[in-house]
């Protein structure tokens, strides 16, 4: 039976004091482009908290996918996206549902693993307890000019005045 209503938030990582906190090692049974997506994923996931030995099948299957899934696109740029069968019917490329079939297990992979900003925004990550927030906001009195007082010394306030040159040379500027 299926659970309704909104998927709860996740707590603390239980398995941090463990054995099993471990970076789990890439499996050799992935294709070469699933075990480049685990290179990008594993350490990162691990630093976060998110990755333990106990999901590594969880990130091997989702690599998996992608693995699939690139493979499939690939295919599909190559080929027509409709294929006409020898009986004469217009069907879709296999590819094509293969590429879509993948897609939607990453999703649902990326969901688990904290791959999606919903997904980030759903993990609660401690933050460090040298992270002072300010509990008081102290305004202090601006001692230069404000932007009016400067919009009002226009060149015709300046005028007349002595100007001197890097070449040592003064001159005044006439008065408009």
């Amino acid at each position: 039976m299926m659970r309704t209503g909104r998927k709860p938030i996740p707590r603390k990582p239980t398995l941090t004091r463990t054995r099993l906190n471990a970076l789990p090692r890439c499996p050799s049974h992935l294709s070469h482009v699933a075990q480049k997506e685990w290179r990008r994923l594993a350490t990162p996931l691990h630093e976060a908290g998110i990755l333990t030995l106990a999901d590594r099948s969880a990130l091997a299957a989702y690599c998996q996918a992608y693995g699939r899934w690139a493979e499939a696109e690939t295919k599909l740029a190559e080929t027509p996206a409709l294929l006409k069968t020898p009986s004469g019917y217009v069907q879709q490329s296999p590819w094509l549902s293969v590429a879509n079939k993948q897609m939607e297990l990453m999703g649902r992979f990326m969901a688990e693993l904290g791959l999606t900003p919903v997904a980030r925004a759903r993990l609660s990550i401690e933050l460090p307890e040298t992270v002072t927030f300010p509990t008081m906001i102290q305004l202090v009195p601006y001692e230069g000019k404000t932007r009016t007082e400067a919009k009002d010394e226009g060149p015709r306030d300046r005028a007349g005045e002595a100007e001197t040159k890097p070449d040592g040379i003064t001159a005044r500027r006439p008065i408009n």
